[in-house]
């Protein structure tokens, strides 16, 4: 494995290239820094605990964030959307609000460790147990294999929208189907999709979707939330002060307040909120079709470069996928390019196994992991060109 920065002596430019949107975005919206600085600095209180003027401008901010992300994933009624401070947060909530002893799940090969650890503590705690689908070494699933692999006891089916590693979509609505036929909970992790790809929870036939806010929605990072259908029984995850039920020692039943115990985020949320109402604006198919571009342009220009090894999904299939490609460079490591790229190009990418070991072992390119190269909507085709450029010098060595 060589190390490059003995080789390569390019200048630095002061312009750096965010090129980790699946880890945040790094730009948002200009409104999103507007809207925290005027909630810190024009309300600054909780909501549901005061009548005040203040209190009130904060119900209302609240009111309206469930009211725009009800309308962004076409959810009937906005109390189920439930407020948590990442998507991380939202899956265990869901997980361990809702699974009982001896329950069985099934899950794919690329799910995020958000996901597979909680799972793996409630296999301690409540015997559950688990039945993992395989995909193919592109990322691509077979929604059908999930249907085999229902077994009397499946209490639930948990599948990631696009993948954080190759950025394959998932046939959501087609396992969705599945589960609505077999009566079985579905739960879909869009931490990769929310605000980027279109989501319709019903259509889909989702009962639980977590989402963050800090990546596609635009927003601050601690904000993200868990959407639960109004069939679905879940136990809280928190218990504490609502502002609602006082004289109760036991917590509320009424949603959201079940869930959503003590201080909320708030100027991650108006931030958020900001985040949403910029996506509404300017709609999810304009962003979605502005990422696909970016996609098939890096993509096609790194068709020339032979000692490069593109992972999932080929050029010509971005409506499959999200704005991320894992690559490698033939015999050079990882964390060796990944930190060439920065400290001589100004372009930061993330490296390594990306908490989701299972997708890299799916790929085969566990342990070392990949360089991962995700677009953002604020990102142009000058950014794509000079990653392209950079790696073309880069794997000229070996």
């Amino acid at each position: 494995m060589g190390i490059l920065l003995k080789k390569t002596k390019n200048k630095k430019t002061k312009h750096q290239i965010y090129l980790d949107c699946a880890a945040t975005t790094r730009y948002k919206p200009p409104q999103v820094y507007k809207a925290v600085l005027n909630y810190a600095t024009q309300i600054g209180v909780s909501h549901s605990r005061g009548t005040y003027q203040s209190g009130i401008a904060a119900n209302q901010m609240i009111y309206e964030l469930r009211s725009q992300l009800a309308k962004l994933f076409q959810v009937p009624r906005s109390e189920r959307i439930l407020f948590t401070k990442n998507a991380t947060e939202a899956l265990n909530m869901a997980l361990k609000g809702y699974l009982q002893t001896n329950d069985h799940v099934i899950l794919s090969s690329l799910e995020h460790n958000a996901v597979i650890r909680p799972l793996n503590q409630l296999k301690k705690e409540r015997a559950i147990e688990y039945t993992m689908i395989s995909a193919n070494s592109q990322g691509r699933l077979n929604p059908y294999e999930f249907e085999k692999a229902i077994q009397p006891k499946t209490k639930l089916i948990c599948l990631v929208h696009a993948s954080n590693v190759t950025g394959t979509i998932n046939p959501v609505e087609e396992v969705g189907n599945i589960c609505s036929k077999h009566g079985i909970a579905f739960l879909v992790d869009a931490t990769q999709t929310a605000g980027s790809v279109p989501i319709n929870v019903q259509t889909m036939k989702i009962d639980f979707l977590a989402f963050t806010g800090h990546k596609s929605l635009m927003g601050p990072p601690g904000t993200g939330g868990l959407i639960v259908s109004p069939q679905i029984k879940l136990n809280s995850f928190l218990e504490g002060g609502t502002g609602s039920n006082s004289d109760k020692e036991e917590q509320p039943e009424i949603w959201p307040d079940k869930f959503e115990s003590g201080t909320l985020n708030y100027w991650g949320l108006s931030g958020l909120k900001a985040g949403v109402d910029f996506i509404l604006k300017k709609g999810v198919a304009t962003i979605r079709l502005k990422e696909e571009q970016l996609v098939a342009y890096f993509l096609s220009e790194l068709k020339a470069l032979s000692k490069i090894r593109i992972y999932g999904l080929p050029s010509g299939l971005e409506h499959q996928r999200v704005p991320i490609v894992s690559l490698n460079i033939e015999g050079q490591d990882p964390s060796a390019v990944g930190y060439e790229l920065d400290q001589n190009y100004q372009i930061m990418v993330r490296v390594g196994l990306h908490c989701a070991p299972l997708a890299h072992r799916t790929i085969g390119s566990y342990p070392q992991g990949t360089i991962r190269f995700s677009f953002g909507y604020y990102n142009t085709v000058s950014d794509i060109r000079k990653a392209v450029e950079a790696l073309k010098i880069i794997s000229a060595f070996n």
